[in-house]
Parts: structure tokens; C-alpha cells; sequence
């Protein structure tokens, strides 16, 4: 607020003129106990009227005899000159921390009145006048009521101001919001405000971008606001303030405001479903499988992110997002270190929740059966040693072969004939797989040379 301004004749606090400094009242009246209009202020004796001062006052030269007696009428209705009272400018003062403000003090005492102004603050005479004193008060802090008195005669009268400092809140925020917020569910918003005056005057409001959440005055030290709010998909983004409103136009000041930092809210929608997992249960070693994980119904769906593994080793992914679903695919490979049973997993996480699905996948080695014949090509007669060996922990069959249970091996021996040639001998091996029976098989020709006869 500027520095009240002291003219000639006339005082000015908060921009509105003050009464004429100087007597207040008129010049001419000079008898102390005629009647005037009642000022604010406190008396410390009881009002009395002096007959003699009004006679010798009033009762012009050569009255007639019966003046004295409306001359003692009139004293007994008219106070004495200690009814005398003080008056202060302006009584209410609304100043900035550390402003100033000027304060006049005058008396109605007819005689030459001891004035002074009471107060803890920082004063400075001004200027002064027959009965009449202004005062600079400076770097004013906090409220107070600074008192105006009057000696005049053996009595006293008193008159205050009321000061009051006007600041802006020292610190205020909006608490932190929550990393992401479910759709559907209630935030609560809670603001901080520390320090402010006056707190009959200081507001506190609550806004989601430019609308208004709540409106609340400011109590306690610090003061704390809140407001609750479902959260919705719009609110994706969506900037939250708190804002201190310091209104004192009443008092011709102006209306001040004072806005918190954003805080930005993000919102999710993650279904209470699991992702689909489209995976094989077994995979060989040496090989390699596709696995697709997907899910619909996310919000926002570019903000979720997928954890593709198997076991303990994470699977590089590539993610496809659309407008509300996303897919992402890896590839697994069967390699000799990770044989056996392992979890596939797939996790989709969006905001603070996540949701899984695995599958067991057991990597297997299953190499091929071992068919061997002593020789491949041989004359008639020739005897000929037909093989079968498994891997260890396998199971083989030969075909052709005399009727037997699977066995880790299966050999027969075989004279060789004519129609012996071009036959195809197979060796099957087996092996079961979570529940899945696999078979692998290596077949062989024989090829028998005929016998010379006499006639070639």
C-alpha cells in the first residue's frame, strides 16, 4: 500500500481523505461548556459544568439583573471544560507487512491539551497544531490498536485505531497426487497454507485446471483445505492448483491471489482379466517358437508396458500398441542350458496394478535313433546285422524285427535274398513330453546283388 500523504489542511490514509487536520470544532464558540457532538472515546472522570466559567464566558457588558438567573440555568445543563474529549483518524487502518500509516489525534479541550500516542511501534511527530498531532507510524509487523490521548486539565480521555497487517500466505502447496490414480475411485486433494492475514479475509480454493473444486476459508495455522473428486478418464493430464484469495476490496485494497505449483494427475483403466497367452507347452532344443501375449481394454493403452520371460531370463519383446489393446510378441528358444520345465510368463503393468499369465514350458532333447546295418549293399547269402540304439533314457523299436517290448536297443541278423532288395528298415524311438508322446525315426535300404549264374 503507498505511504498515506500528508497535505495542508487535509489527511489521507489507504487513499480516502481525512477530516481537516487542527481544531474539530467550530473557531468561534469558545465557552468550554457548550454542547458538541459525542466523539468515540473513554472518560476517566465524570462530566461537570463550572457555573462561574460559563457566566464569565457568556454575560455580555451590561446584562440586565435577570442574566445571572438563565446564567445559572444554563450552567446547570452545560459540562464543565473537563468533559473535554479526544478523537482519532482514521480509527481503522488496513496496511501491507511493513507499511506506515499516519494517525491523527486532536482534542476538544478548550485549553492547550497534552496529546500523545500510545504504541509499541516505530512514531514519528509529523506536524501538529492548537490541540491537534499527526503521527507516522513505520514498518508496521502485526495488528495493532495504537491509543490516542488527551490531558486536559486534571482529566484524560483515550481513542484507538485499529491496525490491521495484510500479508500473503509464506508457503502454501498442494499435497503430492497420487502416481496414477484408477479410474472410477476418489482422489483426495489436501492444500497447505502457511501464513496469511487476514484470516477472516484469506480463502482457500481447490481447481482442476480452471474449475473450481472447492471454496473454504482459511483456519488454523497452517490452514488445510481438501476436496474429493471421482477420478474419470478426462482427468488424464488434468493440472490441480490450490489458490490463496486475499479479498480486501471491502477496504479499498484490491483483491490479491497467490497459486500453488501444478500437480499433474494421470489415470488408468486396467481390466481385472488376465492377458492371453498363446505359447507352446514343449520346445526342443535347437528350435525356436513364437509366444504372443495380448490384452484389450487398457486406458491409456500406450502407457502399458508388458514383462515377456521365461523363468528367469527376459525374452526381448516387440510391443504393438492400438487404441485400447496392445499385443507384444518374443520369440523362445530351446537351448541345452535351460532344458526342462520352466514358467513362461507374461505381466501387462499400468499405473500402480498389473496383470499375469504364465504357462509351463518344458524344453526337451529328443535326438534321433541310431539305425545301422553292417552293410547296405551285399551279394545273396550275404548275412547281414541290422541295429537300433536309443540315446540314453530312450525307447526304440526296428522294424521287421521279432516281436518285442521297447528296449534302449534291437538288433537281428538277416541272410540276404533277392527279394531282400530295396527293403526299408525303420527305427523308431519314443519319447514322452509333458503328456506328449514324440516319435523320431531313421529308415535305411538294403540292396541285395544278385548271385552270378553259368549262363553269364
Amino acid at each position: 500500500m503507498p505511504e498515506p500523504s500528508l497535505r495542508r489542511g487535509r489527511l489521507e490514509v489507504s487513499g480516502k481523505a481525512a477530516p481537516p487536520l487542527g481544531p474539530p470544532w467550530p473557531a468561534v464558540i469558545k465557552n468550554p461548556c457548550a454542547l458538541r457532538a459525542p466523539v468515540r472515546s473513554e472518560h476517566l472522570s465524570p462530566p461537570r459544568c463550572s457555573l462561574r466559567t460559563a457566566q464569565a464566558a457568556m454575560a455580555p457588558a451590561g446584562a440586565p439583573s435577570a442574566l445571572p438567573l438563565l446564567l445559572a440555568l444554563l450552567g446547570a445543563l452545560l459540562p464543565e471544560p473537563g468533559d473535554a474529549q479526544v478523537s482519532v483518524f482514521p480509527t481503522e487502518a488496513t496496511l501491507p507487512r511493513g507499511g506506515s500509516v499516519l494517525v491523527n489525534c486532536s482534542s476538544t479541550c478548550e485549553e492547550e491539551a497534552f496529546l500523545g500516542l500510545e504504541t509499541p511501534l516505530t512514531k514519528e511527530e509529523r506536524d501538529r497544531g492548537h490541540n491537534w498531532k499527526v503521527f507516522k507510524l513505520s514498518d508496521v509487523e502485526e495488528d495493532s490498536k495504537p491509543m490516542c490521548f488527551s490531558n486536559c486539565g486534571p482529566n484524560q480521555t483515550l481513542a484507538s485505531i485499529s491496525i490491521t497487517v495484510y500479508r500473503l500466505p509464506e508457503h502454501m502447496e498442494l499435497f503430492p497426487l497420487p502416481p496414477w490414480q484408477p479410474v472410477g475411485e476418489n482422489l483426495t486433494l489436501k492444500c497447505q497454507v502457511k501464513g496469511g492475514a487476514p484470516r477472516a479475509q484469506l480463502t482457500l480454493v481447490l481447481l482442476r485446471g480452471e474449475e473450481e473444486l472447492s471454496r473454504q476459508p482459511a483456519v488454523g495455522e497452517p490452514a488445510e483445505g481438501n476436496a474429493t473428486v471421482l477420478a474419470g478418464r478426462g482427468d488424464y493430464g488434468a493440472n490441480f492448483t490450490c489458490r490463496a484469495e486475499l479479498d480486501l476490496r471491502p477496504q479499498g485494497l484490491g483483491f490479491f491471489q497467490n497459486t500453488s505449483a501444478p500437480r499433474q494427475l494421470r489415470t488408468f483403466v486396467l481390466p481385472m482379466t488376465s492377458p492371453q497367452l498363446e505359447t507352446p507347452r514343449i520346445l526342443e532344443v535347437g528350435t525356436s517358437e513364437k509366444v504372443v501375449c495380448s490384452m484389450g481394454g487398457l486406458f491409456p493403452a500406450s502407457e502399458a508396458r508388458v514383462h515377456l520371460a521365461l523363468g528367469d531370463h527376459r525374452l526381448n519383446t516387440t510391443v504393438t500398441y492400438n487404441k485400447d489393446s496392445l499385443s507384444a510378441t518374443a520369440w523362445v528358444e530351446g537351448t541345452a542350458e535351460n532344458e526342462g520345465d520352466h514358467p513362461l510368463v507374461c505381466a501387462i503393468m499400468l499405473g500402480n496394478q498389473s496383470q499375469e499369465s504364465w504357462r509351463n514350458l518344458t524344453v526337451y532333447s529328443f535326438p534321433a535313433p541310431n539305425l545301422t546295418l553292417s552293410e547296405q549293399e551285399v551279394s545273396e547269402g550275404t548275412q547281414v546285422e541290422v541295429a537300433c540304439e536309443a540315446s540314453v533314457g530312450l525307447r526304440v523299436r526296428l522294424s521287421d524285427a521279432p516281436a518285442e517290448p521297447w528296449a534302449p536297443s534291437v538288433q537281428f541278423l538277416l541272410n540276404a535274398t533277392a527279394e531282400d532288395n530295396g527293403r526299408h528298415f525303420s527305427c523308431s524311438a519314443a519319447l514322452e513330453v509333458a503328456g506328449h508322446l514324440l516319435y523320431k525315426n531313421q529308415t535305411k535300404e538294403l540292396r541285395v546283388l544278385r548271385a552270378p549264374t553259368g549262363r553269364e
